[in-house]
């Protein structure tokens, strides 16, 4: 019984020596003036000491140092504490893929460039005028590629494109061959419309059409991606607080001043709950971002692969040149049949029955392509190098959204242990930490969350993601099923090589390289002697051979 008593007296002891400590604290407000002001505030809306608290609307109505004036300016402040960490995370993320975007983008364009560029410079140097005279068909044909790579289906067929350009180089190549005969326009459709079925270029033509469709659409679908991001970070980190969500911070961070205990920081467990009630309806952006950056990493291998750009690119000319090389070995045969599925064409009366092939100055030889000697090229990096720093960021951005709340509430924003604010009172935190998303809302102790009112702007982000996720994936498989806003109904027809992700893999021989002992272009000698016989091979050699040497130039020494 005495011991008892002596535990009663000691226990009151105690309380009164607390509230004695508080209530001399609260006598006197000078540390809450001093933090009051450092935000920003006039010092003088802080009573010189402790006073009646019951008007207060948030904070504990006990002996107080806030007023209600106070409780809504430390609203308007919490309004933009709880924006702050969100916004300053969300906007490192937008700079790392705004500045990814910006590098892999320089990095296709400059390859496209330098492709032509160093195509054109090697032509004009080597065999001059001959060149320059057709040099507008590969113009066109790398602004046409250009074109689809920056606007997709919406400004090129790419099959359709690459159809047009050998029937045109068919063309070209058909007249030079038959000097002799004249040809009308109606003829050369009549040439043009059975490319496919002379197949004078041999299989060069299906093989790049396969490998240019497969790299463009991977290569613009990705950027798109990467463009993407920013886009939707910076529009879900614009979504305001909710009412109920500045009133949760402001009793979280600020109604400890009211007992002046303006360095209390609250628990972690409670500023989780906080948070998450807080960031319920990004957290749901989560479950599509998530899918998102997984199609983003899938074709990123995949342009690290049998998809690569670069490779494409690069050898481009050699394996035109090839197609070339084919037409030219077949030559006689491509002839007799158009003429038997065209008709015999008329003689040119202007033709001359000679020609001397030291006309075309050619000397060299054809130098075979060598993947080994492949420069870095543009943007002073490569695609692998390019790729796998992406792939490192792109996992790091995985679970970005729902992990916020844990990374907000961390470090100095809150107290370890039971000596942190629980929302009352300098103590343990006792209630159960909520999960993320909306619907775990219902139970969320510290924040009023309407869990039938989800955010419109961030439902509209999670079908935006939706639909570049399937973008994405059907450009895994080689195909573009994207459409973009100025394309028409008539047109974006689906361009892909119709490949399924295993063969995809291991469908290697498509990337063919020229032989190690090429085909060299025939050089035969022409006479002087008018006979028909001998004007008409010498005539489809020398016409022949100076066109292919023409195409073949940036690889004759």
């Amino acid at each position: 019984m005495k011991t008892l008593l002596v535990l009663s007296v000691a226990c009151t002891l105690v309380v009164l020596s607390v509230s004695g400590t508080a209530e001399q604290k609260l006598k006197n407000c000078n540390e809450v003036r001093a933090a009051y002001s450092s935000k920003g505030f006039n010092v003088n809306d802080v009573p010189n000491k402790g006073i009646n608290g019951a008007p207060l609307k948030v904070c504990p109505q006990g002996f107080s140092c806030c007023t209600v004036e106070m409780e809504e300016k430390l609203s308007q402040q919490s309004h933009t504490d709880v924006k702050a960490p969100v916004s300053r995370l969300s906007t490192n993320l937008q700079s790392t893929f705004k500045q990814k975007h910006d590098h892999f983008d320089k990095f296709f364009r400059e390859l496209l460039k330098n492709a032509e560029l160093s195509l054109h410079s090697m032509f004009v140097r080597t065999y001059g005028m001959m060149y320059v005279q057709n040099a507008e068909l590969f113009k066109n044909f790398f602004e046409a590629l250009t074109r689809y790579y920056v606007s997709g289906s919406a400004a090129v067929n790419l099959e359709s494109m690459l159809s047009d350009f050998w029937a045109e180089l068919l063309e070209r190549m058909f007249r030079l061959v038959n000097v002799q005969y004249e040809f009308s326009d109606a003829y050369m459709e009549c040439v043009s419309r059975h490319t496919e079925q002379l197949q004078p270029f041999g299989d060069v033509p299906r093989k790049l059409r396969i490998q240019l469709t497969r790299a463009f659409v991977a290569a613009r679908t990705f950027v798109r991606g990467l463009a993407l991001m920013p886009e939707v970070v910076n529009k879900v980190s614009t979504v305001s607080a909710s009412p109920s969500c500045v009133r949760a911070v402001m009793k979280m961070m600020y109604c400890p001043y009211c007992s002046g205990q303006v360095a209390l920081k609250p628990c972690q467990n409670y500023c989780l709950n906080v948070m998450r009630g807080c960031l319920a309806n990004q957290a749901d952006l989560d479950t599509e971002w998530n899918n998102f950056l997984d199609a983003m990493l899938s074709l990123a291998e995949r342009l690290e692969g049998p998809f690569n750009f670069e490779s494409v690119m690069d050898p481009i000319d050699v394996k035109i040149s090839e197609a070339i090389m084919n037409m030219q070995e077949n030559s006689m045969q491509v002839s007799q049949k158009v003429f038997q599925g065209c008709g015999q064409p008329k003689p040119s009366t202007a033709f001359r029955s000679a020609r001397s092939v030291k006309e075309t100055g050619f000397t060299g030889r054809f130098r075979p392509y060598s993947p080994d000697a492949r420069p870095t090229t543009a943007a002073g990096t490569s695609l692998d190098r390019l790729t796998n720093d992406v792939k490192k960021k792109l996992k790091h951005a995985k679970k970005f959204w729902s992990t916020l709340p844990e990374t907000v509430c961390a470090g100095e924003r809150i107290a370890p242990g039971d000596e942190c604010w629980n929302g009352t009172a300098k103590s343990r935190y006792e209630s159960v930490v909520i999960g993320n998303g909306l619907a775990n809302q219902v139970s969320n102790p510290d924040v009023d969350v309407d869990i039938t009112k989800p955010d419109i702007l961030i439902r509209s982000q999670i079908a935006v993601l939706k639909e570049m996720t399937s973008w994405l994936k059907a450009a895994h498989s080689g195909h573009d099923i994207s459409v973009d806003i100025d394309e028409d109904s008539s047109g974006g027809e689906e361009s892909g090589s119709g490949c399924d992700s295993p063969s995809c893999d291991t469908d290697r021989d498509i990337y063919f390289s020229t032989p190690p002992n090429p085909v060299k272009p025939r050089v035969n000698q022409v006479g002087s002697s008018p006979s028909a016989g001998v004007a008409l091979q010498g005539s489809m050699a020398a016409a022949l051979c100076g066109l292919a040497l023409a195409l073949l130039a940036p690889h004759l020494r």
